[in-house]
Parts: C-alpha cells; structure tokens; sequence
C-alpha cells in the first residue's frame, strides 16, 4: 500500500533523501543573503579557513552515505514486507505517538553511545569519526558528511532499531525519518534563528551541535539528533550562552570550559 503507484516502503527510503537536500537547499539560500550574516555562528573567514574539505568532497560523502542507507532501507523492508500486498494498517494517533517518542530515545540513546565510544576510541577516532570534525564550522549539508562506516553504524542502523524498536509502519517512518532529517540539518546549519521553532523547543540544537565541533567541546555534547538526556545524565553536556560576536553576527560561547 502506497500514495498513488509508489509503496510507503519506497516512499519512507527516498523522501527523507529529498527532504535533506530540499532542506539543506533553504539553508544554501539563506547563506547568499547578506543579512543572515548577522544570525552566523561563525564568520565566512573562519568557515574558509577552518574546514579542511572542499563542498564538492563533502556531497560526494553525503551522497555515498545515502546509496547505503537506500541498500539497506530496502533490504529490511524486503526481510520484514507483508507479502500480501495490502500493507500494514495505521494504528490510532496515540500508538503513532507513542511508536515517535520510542524511536527518537532509541536513535538518542544508541548514537549517544556509538558517538561518543567513537571519540573515546583513539583509533576509530583517528580513521573514522575525525572526518566529520573537518567540519569545524558545520553547515547544512555537511550534516551526513562522514565515514562511510561511520554512516553505516550511527545513523543507517540506529535507523533501523528505531524502526524495528518502535514498531512504527512504513508510512509511519515516511514521517518520522523526514522529521529527524530536518532535526540534522538544521542541528549543522551554522546559523542561529530567530523564530527557528525547532532551535527554540530542543535544547539540541544548532548552537548545541556547534559546541561540539571545537576543539574545547570535543568530549561534550554527544547526543544528536533530539534530546541532551545523556548528556545530562553522564556529565558530558557543556552549558553555553549566546553572545554576539566583536564586529557582528553571534557565537555559542562555553559558559565554562571544564
């Protein structure tokens, strides 16, 4: 079962690749006008001199990352499909809500765990994770810049446990993965909003996510994409405030380094 002639399992591997780039799009926009420079985290100086990794080499990675994800979307949904054909019936919006919140603290909870084990690991450090922090000034579609391994173990199977922990329906993820696609995004799209909802109800946010790529916060802030429960709770989460920046735009400013 599916809108129109495309089933939800193709639907729920697909969109959320269109929603990145669409989503990642709005933000490439934004970065051309002049007065959003204000709203930056960083200057353009330090984003050309900082990140060590061409644009070109980053949607290459990004693109790399995706062709796993669809391989494996599309071998689980074969594994678990209704051979039947008519496809699984939505359950009421209270399990649909339910089946959202259990997914989003199975992703929190797994890659807390699998982010940090990676910054603990000298050598996973050194040969997988590090490529992610050649963007010390993230940006929106760099979000899913990383190591293919890297790809494969934080975000394409901590993907499928949330759905397959869940329960959720293949519509269902159509939504839910949308959702956390958005939330990456915008967790790396270097700017500070104001009126950015999604800034202003999580607390794992843009200015968050920035703390994390210094040098000072690279033993703090673990958690992506939701919640900074973990954080929290094992004494990795590094307060910060917003300032503005000497000679314009704003910073995510340690309110002390530890």
């Amino acid at each position: 079962m599916g809108i129109g002639a495309v089933s939800d399992e193709l639907l729920g591997t697909f969109v959320p690749i269109a929603v990145y780039w669409l989503y990642s799009g709005l933000y490439i926009a934004l970065d051309g006008v002049g007065r959003f420079d204000g709203y930056r985290l960083h200057t353009r100086e330090e984003a050309a001199t900082k990140n060590v990794v061409s644009k070109a080499a980053v949607v290459r990675g990004v693109l790399v990352q995706q062709a796993f994800q669809v391989a494996v979307s599309l071998t689980l949904f074969a594994v678990i499909g209704d051979e039947s054909g008519t496809g699984q019936k939505q359950p009421p919006a209270l399990v649909i809500v339910l089946q959202f919140i259990t997914a989003m603290v199975v992703m929190d909870t797994w890659q807390y765990f699998m982010h940090r084990y990676m910054h603990i690991n000298k050598f996973l450090y050194k040969h997988i994770h590090s490529k992610h922090h050649t963007l010390v000034v993230p940006y929106s579609f760099g979000a899913l810049y990383n190591h293919p391994l890297e790809g494969l173990i934080l975000d394409t199977i901590g993907g499928a446990l949330s759905f397959l922990v869940s329960g959720m329906t293949p519509r269902t993820s159509i939504f839910f993965f949308s959702f956390a696609t958005i939330k990456t995004v915008d967790d790396h799209c270097g700017l500070w909003l104001p009126g950015n909802i999604l800034q202003a109800l999580f607390s794992n946010n843009s200015a968050y996510h920035d703390i994390h790529h210094q040098l000072y916060g690279n033993k703090y802030n673990f958690s992506q994409p939701f919640f900074v429960t973990w954080d929290k709770i094992l004494g990795t989460y590094m307060p910060y405030s917003i300032e503005q920046r000497k000679g314009g735009g704003v910073e995510s400013r340690p309110a002390k380094l530890v």
